[in-house]
Parts: C-alpha cells; sequence; structure tokens
C-alpha cells in the first residue's frame, strides 16, 4: 500500500486545491519544499471553529491538527505528482489557538507526529515545533505548515 492509500484507509481524503491567495501553497528550493499553513478545512469547509480549552475540545483540536496535516500533504503531492518520492518530513510545525490557562499544545501536536509516523515510518520522522496563539486565520482551532525532503 503507498502512502497516499493508507491516508485513505485511515479516513483521510486529499482536497482539490486552488491557490486563490497572494502566496504560493508550496514553494520548492533544491531538494526542500516548504508548504504553506494549512487550516483543518474538509471539502473546502472549516470543520472545527474556535479557542482549544474554551469552544474546542483537544480531541477537535488534535483531529484538526490532522486534518490540516493532510491538507499540507496535498500541497505536496500536486507539487511532486505523488508522495511516494517524499524521502522526509523533515519538520511541521502547528499552531494552537487556545485560551491563555491551555498549555497542552504539544499535546494536540502529538497526534499530527503520531500520524506521520504511523504512515510514513522512518520518512514521517521529524522535528516539530508546537505553539498557542490567540486566534487563527477563519477561526481555524490549529493551524499546521511542513517541510519535506524530496
Amino acid at each position: 500500500m503507498n502512502y497516499e492509500e493508507k491516508l485513505e484507509s485511515k479516513g483521510y481524503k486529499f482536497p482539490t486545491q486552488a491557490n486563490k491567495r497572494i502566496f504560493e501553497a508550496g514553494v520548492r528550493t533544491g531538494n526542500l519544499i516548504f508548504v504553506s499553513g494549512n487550516a483543518a478545512k474538509v471539502e473546502g469547509v472549516l470543520k472545527y471553529k474556535g479557542i482549544v480549552g474554551d469552544t474546542v475540545t483537544m480531541e477537535q483540536a488534535q483531529d484538526a491538527g490532522k486534518i490540516a496535516f493532510v491538507n499540507c500533504l496535498a500541497t505536496v503531492k500536486n507539487m511532486i505528482g505523488n508522495l511516494d518520492s517524499m524521502k522526509r518530513i523533515v519538520n511541521i510545525k502547528g499552531y494552537v489557538a487556545s485560551t491563555p490557562e491551555f498549555t497542552d499544545q504539544p499535546k494536540v501536536m502529538d497526534e499530527v507526529s503520531a500520524l506521520a509516523i504511523e504512515i510514513f515510518g522512518e520518512v514521517g520522522k521529524h522535528s516539530r515545533v508546537s505553539l498557542g496563539t490567540s486566534s487563527l486565520p477563519e477561526g481555524t482551532p490549529v493551524e499546521v505548515e511542513i517541510v519535506v525532503e524530496v
């Protein structure tokens, strides 16, 4: 089973992407692809909206992170044709819109890391950042960006 089939077997679908922004969805330089931040959108609509620790639960935030990560992977797929040519997920950054009292941003992103390693094995082992913020675009509770080696 290839990487895309593994993700689909877990219930994740790649969105059709149309970049309507003034910046690129992903930029390749040499053998690295830097993917812009993605929200937890399914069919172009946010699955969750709000602040973690207030209107969004830990479980919802973890799911949002995984969806946002898959959306990042869709950019990589669109740029290189398929995920099987990836050599490594180098870095994952997660931004979690959370209350000042919420300090479990790493636990939100742990689920994203676990999915990366479950699907990609050694290729999915990465460095990571988990940051809290007061808000994110469109009210998404989690935004994810990645760097991959191809």
